[in-house]
């Protein structure tokens, strides 16, 4: 069976569920260790979401974006 084949035939809740042992496998089953990882992650996305959110916010007020008119 294919990679997109198990995919889609896998649930949410399966596929998370996978994700999450990936996760504790890839910091040697510590939970401890996972957690502080997944907490690192998200803030760095968060503070990535937040430089692309400025930069936008400064590009649009330059006038160098227009606005969607949809």
């Amino acid at each position: 069976m294919t990679e997109a084949a198990k995919a889609d035939s896998q649930t949410e809740s399966e596929r998370l569920d996978v994700t999450a042992d990936q996760a504790i496998a890839a910091c040697g089953g510590d939970l401890r260790s996972t957690i502080r990882a997944l907490i690192l992650a998200n803030e760095y996305l968060e503070h990535e979401v937040c430089d692309l959110m400025q930069a936008v916010s400064h590009a649009y007020t330059r006038g160098r974006l227009k606005p969607y008119s949809g």
